[in-house]
């Protein structure tokens, strides 16, 4: 799980090895087997239309890219416990709201940075309108948040418990 104040962002242990090991593979085998690509299509010849060397030079940018966010992201990296499971929404949680009291209309999602987004689980930012709105409350307490448009919407916390990796 991941929290951020101001630079830094705090993770998991499990997380900060996962994004490690993410790192190594990139600065390693990732730019071994992509400078081999972008090699392979230059000898094909004229540079201008060869499609091959344009989509390798785009994946090795893209690949650069993630290597440099995840450096910047493991440099500001403080390692430490996921949240208590004490009734309190925190990043790393599983939160499940309802919808302006309608305990019909709720949403379940996990409150963390999107590096650590879960295919299993919605993830919504610490930072974001929601996010940021029931960070902080307990379950049963109420919550607002800005709408785009500008207006307030209103939610209730129904449950807040700490994300477990499937």
């Amino acid at each position: 799980m991941t929290q951020t104040s101001e630079n830094v962002t705090w993770l998991t242990q499990e997380a900060y090895n996962q994004l490690k090991a993410e790192l190594e593979h990139l600065s390693g085998p990732a730019r071994t087997e992509i400078a081999a690509k972008i090699a392979a299509a230059r000898e094909e010849g004229d540079l201008r239309e060869n499609g091959g060397y344009h989509a390798a030079k785009e994946e090795q940018g893209k690949q650069e890219l993630r290597v440099r966010q995840l450096t910047q992201l493991l440099e500001n990296a403080k390692v430490g416990e996921a949240p208590a499971a004490d009734g309190e929404v925190a990043p790393g949680m599983v939160v499940t709201i309802a919808f302006d009291g309608d305990e019909d209309d709720t949403l379940t999602f996990l409150l963390a940075s999107r590096e650590y987004a879960s295919s299993d689980v919605e993830t919504y930012s610490p930072q974001s309108p929601l996010g940021s709105g029931v960070n902080g409350k307990k379950i049963g307490e109420d919550a607002q948040y800005e709408l785009p448009n500008g207006k307030l919407a209103t939610v209730k916390v129904l449950a807040a418990k700490p994300y477990a990796a499937a």
